[in-house]
């Protein structure tokens, strides 16, 4: 079991708490049940992500699992959003914690609320755990290098709050916004992206000749720039990378760099949109 230091929870009580977050995220919490999890987000009117949760339930209360660091403000404007509707918003940072169990370990901890990532079936599985079941923070290299390995984002590491659209972290792809759902904050934006195929800037996977830098290191094509580097772990990492500009030299024979380090773009098995590949210089 995986302690998560950088993640916290959220519970959302009341007879109204289930109805009332789908009117308001990218995901669609009907039908879900103890053991599944849903990935959706909060938006600005204008489509950016301002908070981005991994959703479940015990049946009676959902959880949101959710970037630690923004624990506090997302509990917050969440609260300004109630209104009249029969709801109880608790930021538990202090009494719970977030764990993971990569494939093919399970975690099944006394009080703990587990549930399978929904984001995709080989992240394995997470649990909510009451604090006195906190383990050490051994293995958190290996969670990252195995998320990084599959290519999933993660809000605070691979992308920033206020500035990414769902698309461009890949939401549409990995479940994280429901399309036939009926309107949320965000919503027109969002639909007309898809509808309209504009996203042009995406997270990818990508791998170095050498350890990737630090993030936030600038990624070229050629002598253009093509975005920033996020997460990585040796070699291997996540970039924001605006794809047509590196389609675009690609077709060039340009070469893909991070700093010194030359970069392979990797498509993953699971994305579903165009993407140029094109292999590191050695």
């Amino acid at each position: 079991m995986i302690y998560l230091p950088d993640r916290a929870v959220i519970r959302l009580s009341g007879e109204d708490a289930n109805a009332w977050l789908a009117n308001l995220v990218t995901c669609d919490i009907a039908g879900l049940k103890p053991g599944g999890g849903r990935w959706g987000a909060l938006l600005t009117p204008q489509g950016k992500i301002l908070f981005d949760f991994l959703a479940t339930t015990d049946g009676e209360n959902l959880y949101l699992d959710t970037n630690s660091e923004k624990a506090a403000d997302f509990a917050k404007r969440l609260s300004f959003y109630k209104l009249r509707a029969k709801v109880k918003v608790e930021n538990l940072s202090e009494s719970w914690s977030v764990h993971a169990a990569l494939p093919p370990g399970d975690i099944e901890p006394l009080g703990a609320i587990s549930y399978t990532d929904p984001r995709q079936p080989n992240l394995g599985r997470r649990a909510l755990v009451p604090v006195e079941g906190v383990a050490d923070e051994a293995g958190i290299a290996a969670y990252h290098a195995h998320r990084i390995g599959l290519g999933i984002p993660e809000g605070g590491k691979d992308f920033s709050f206020g500035e990414a659209f769902p698309h461009e972290v890949l939401m549409d792809m990995l479940g994280g916004v429901d399309f036939k759902k009926g309107c949320y904050v965000g919503q027109e934006v969002v639909s007309r992206m898809q509808h309209r195929g504009t996203a042009r800037t995406r997270i990818v996977p990508v791998t170095g000749t050498l350890a990737l830098p630090t993030a936030g290191t600038e990624v070229r094509i050629g002598d253009k720039l093509a975005g920033t580097l996020g997460s990585s772990e040796g070699s291997h990492g996540l970039a924001m990378l605006r794809l047509d500009r590196v389609e675009e030299g690609v077709e060039k024979g340009e070469a893909l760099t991070a700093g010194e380090v030359a970069l392979t773009v990797v498509k993953p098995a699971w994305w579903r949109v165009p993407i140029a590949v094109q292999k590191a210089a050695v």
